[in-house]
């Protein structure tokens, strides 16, 4: 998929006309919510795959579902395309119940990690392969070929074997797969994974674009943080089988919610403590770095309450020259430069503080541009108050 592919999804009317206003007119049903999930519990034997799983996916919306390797994203798809059974709960799709439905009676495409195409068919016969399963005649199956590999700019590969295309062409033409059944719902488990990371990146943009033009719900399975803020409405973070958090990648990354989503996304920075005084919009908390002052916006603590403050590495500054703003900021600890890492456009620095809790600062600048400090100088970091997110006691 390209840019000239989706330009031609939006622009030319033949390649749309059918199929494209079919996805969008059953994405814009009178539903407010394409697909319900509704306390999905999953248990292989004594083992709590999925626990009270719900969530509701608007209509038209891009979800992302991310978490580390074992906490039940792969297994929530399934559920919801039929391919894997559950223990209890619901599955609504645009208000009607398809627990009980088979995979072929929901309509509800997978896009694999593997891509699943047939290496025996060629690249029409891998598309037309869902409406085989149905009952069409000869020439609709080839007009909505034709209209689909347009869409997806793979009419030039209709007659090659999958062994000749590249990566990025096989998850074409996975994805014209799926669309030509006109689905309520796209389902995609990592299909990004196989491809080299500058291919990767060219084609987010591209998978989101193509879902914003069909106007269809897509819920996207990843590892990949990259990946889940880039092209998601909404990100999902799972871990052990449940729910960490559900909100906009802006609302995940600077506003996490336990400390899973803390210290699993972005480079957040985890001080515990006590809270020693209380303000009408401030805590301040004994840690053993310093003492240090966050605000709390949802839930009031008391003196002797045992909270977490998460501070992101951007936010963390230098103390510099005297009476520079930096200077005058609340929050304040000592630490030593132990070595730093060079990612492009930014520098991740990691020090360490009197008590050996490694503090991580992340700076903006080019390699020439680091700091012109030597590996163990003691400097002096900083923060802003409002840079700061308070969460409750940490859980062992």
């Amino acid at each position: 998929m390209n840019h000239s592919s989706v330009t031609e999804l939006q622009s030319n009317p033949s390649a749309r006309a059918n199929l494209g206003s079919s996805l969008t007119e059953s994405a814009t049903a009178s539903t407010a919510h394409d697909l319900e999930i509704c306390e999905v519990s999953k248990q292989f034997g004594s083992l709590k795959v999925l626990e009270n799983i719900d969530l509701r996916v608007k209509a038209g919306e891009f979800i992302a579902i991310m978490g580390p390797s074992g906490c039940g994203k792969t297994t929530l798809l399934r559920i919801i395309a039929g391919l894997e059974g559950m223990t209890s709960g619901e599955i609504r799709l645009q208000e009607k119940d398809i627990t009980a439905l088979s995979v072929h009676q929901r309509n509800t495409p997978m896009v694999w990690q593997s891509f699943a195409l047939f290496p025996h068919l060629n690249v029409q016969q891998n598309i037309a392969f869902g409406l085989t399963l149905m009952t069409h005649r000869k020439a609709e199956v080839k007009r909505k070929v034709r209209e689909i590999a347009a869409m997806m700019h793979l009419e030039p590969l209709l007659d090659r074997r999958i062994s000749q295309l590249s990566g990025g062409q096989k998850q074409r033409v996975a994805i014209a797969r799926a669309l030509i059944t006109e689905p309520k719902i796209l389902l995609l488990d990592e299909p990004m994974s196989a491809l080299d990371p500058h291919l990767r990146v060219r084609m987010q943009g591209e998978l989101k674009r193509l879902q914003q033009s069909l106007g269809i719900s897509f819920i996207y399975v990843t590892h990949n943080q990259n990946e889940a803020f880039s092209m998601a409405d909404r990100v999902v973070v799972m871990n052990g089988g449940r729910i960490e958090q559900v909100g906009t990648p802006a609302e995940i990354y600077s506003r996490p919610a336990t400390h899973f989503v803390a210290e699993f996304v972005g480079n957040n920075n985890l001080f515990d403590g006590e809270v020693i005084s209380v303000s009408p919009d401030r805590v301040t908390v004994r840690c053993p770095q310093g003492t240090m002052q966050a605000l709390w916006r949802e839930q009031p603590h008391q003196v002797g309450d045992r909270v977490t403050i998460v501070v992101p590495a951007e936010r963390v500054a230098l103390a510099s020259t005297e009476g520079s703003v930096e200077n005058r900021l609340e929050n304040k600890i000592d630490a030593t430069l132990r070595g730093f890492e060079f990612m492009g456009s930014q520098v991740i620095y990691f020090l360490e503080t009197d008590t050996g809790y490694e503090v991580r600062m992340i700076r903006q600048e080019a390699l020439d541009h680091t700091l012109a400090v030597p590996i163990n100088s003691r400097l002096q970091l900083v923060w802003k108050t409002q840079d700061t997110v308070l969460l409750g006691e940490r859980i062992q």
